[in-house]
């Protein structure tokens, strides 16, 4: 054989790997996710439980205790927070550093759906708040002489809340053009949090009323809210629960089309 007769050598790029599906990588991205939390989420827990018990002291003084619509609201909103700080507050400044310090470029050269990095991780935040929600919601319970027989529905009210919370997070922080900006934007929806969901709707003026509704977590402090009456409306609680649901859902599609123009 001559030189002549050497086959030639193909330049054409090898393919590459097929993508991960979405639940094998979104499983993954979670356990990632809650690995790294453990170590250093674990103060910022102790932190946001230790505000709202401290929401629910300041609110003793304020609200009567028993059975009556201010005391269900106080307790609610002030166990819903938790998320809130965690979900909300946190995965907007996460995704926002990510942005900022070229961290998106890490997860956007792995064989994973964008979806599945966005649920994986909001899932994770989501999931680490529920010691200190039911540990809230028991002391709440305690102090305002509260039923806590029904602090079951917090099995649903977390995840669903929490989905809602942590996709509006990471949208803010995938959307900011700044990590300052997203951080400013966390805080701020974190504040709406607290001044909206756990001061008594009925008290707040009908604009303010109008600014409630359109927070993702009232409806899960509603839905938590109406299971300490003595015979809960469970059609009203379902449905504070699917309007929970959908704006999750809503706001889960929106972060996962935030990340993927960021990546880009």
């Amino acid at each position: 054989m001559t030189l002549l007769d050497t086959p030639a050598v193909s330049t054409a790029p090898a393919p590459l790997a097929p993508a991960a599906r979405l639940l094998p990588a979104l499983a993954a991205v979670y356990r990632a996710q809650l690995a790294r939390a453990k170590v250093s989420r674990i103060p910022l827990l102790f932190v946001a439980t230790f505000q709202s018990v401290g929401i629910l002291v300041m609110m003793r003084g304020v609200v009567d205790p028993g059975d009556n619509p201010s005391a269900h609201a106080v307790v609610a909103g002030s166990a819903v927070l938790v998320v809130a700080f965690v979900a909300l507050n946190l995965l907007a400044q996460y995704f926002g550093r990510l942005r900022a310090t070229g961290g998106l470029d890490h997860y956007a050269t792995l064989p994973v759906p964008p979806a599945s990095v966005v649920l994986g991780t909001a899932a994770a935040y989501a999931s680490f708040t529920v010691p200190g929600v039911f540990v809230t919601a028991g002391i709440g319970s305690w102090m305002f002489e509260l039923p806590v027989a029904r602090m079951w529905i917090l099995l649903a009210v977390i995840p669903l809340a929490g989905a809602a919370l942590a996709g509006l997070g990471a949208a803010l922080g995938l959307l900011a053009p700044r990590q300052e900006l997203a951080t400013l934007a966390g805080q701020l929806g974190m504040s709406a949090a607290l001044l909206l969901g756990v001061l008594p709707a009925s008290r707040l003026p009908e604009p303010v009323q109008w600014l409630r509704d359109l927070l993702p977590s009232s409806y899960g402090v509603d839905a938590f809210a109406l299971t300490f009456a003595p015979h809960p409306d469970w059609g009203r609680v379902l449905l504070d629960l699917g309007v929970c649901g959908a704006v999750g859902l809503v706001s889960l599609t929106l972060a996962t089309w935030a990340y993927r123009r960021a990546a880009r």
